[in-house]
């Protein structure tokens, strides 16, 4: 994968070669509990989402200038009625979504700083991803500063039970 990754919430997702995909309640070098969901993306969740219960993972990308990631499919939660919502921070993205396939037709679109997307119903299990970072910078929107290098950070909020 070209986009590092990290967690906050209850469970944090995760990936290797041993365990494969999981949702993990403590940070694997640490093992300390993954710091608590933001209370501002909670708020943000009850508004978006249309889900009684709160998120219950966090995960964090954070991608580079020439940072990619391939169509997929989130399936590794348990209940596909809850909604994941994203929001975007940094620079632009191009956005790919397909249909229940990876073979369905595709379209790609803009994603860009402050954006928020939420993928529930029939759509919670279409196939996506970001085919690459836009070459807009934007390094420091008067609400978060970003390090050098940095082109992108996505926050996904999730359902995992």
């Amino acid at each position: 994968m070209s986009v590092r990754m990290t967690n906050c919430g209850p469970l944090g997702w995760m990936s290797d070669k041993e365990k494969g995909y999981r949702y993990e309640p403590r940070h694997p070098l640490t093992g300390e509990p993954w710091p608590p969901i933001p209370p501002i993306l909670l708020e943000a969740w009850e508004r978006l989402a249309d889900y009684p219960k709160p998120p219950e993972a966090c995960l964090i990308n954070v991608y580079g200038p020439q940072s990619r990631m391939g169509l997929h499919q989130d399936r590794d939660e348990k209940d596909f009625s809850a909604p994941i919502v994203s929001f975007s921070l940094g620079a632009d993205c191009l956005f790919r979504i397909g249909g229940a396939k990876r073979g369905d037709p595709t379209i790609s679109f803009v994603l860009s700083s402050g954006d928020a997307l939420t993928l529930g119903g029939e759509s919670r299990t279409r196939f996506h991803g970001v085919d690459r970072i836009l070459p807009k910078f934007a390094a420091n929107h008067g609400f978060i500063d970003l390090p050098a290098g940095v082109a992108r950070i996505n926050l996904t909020l999730r359902r995992v039970g």
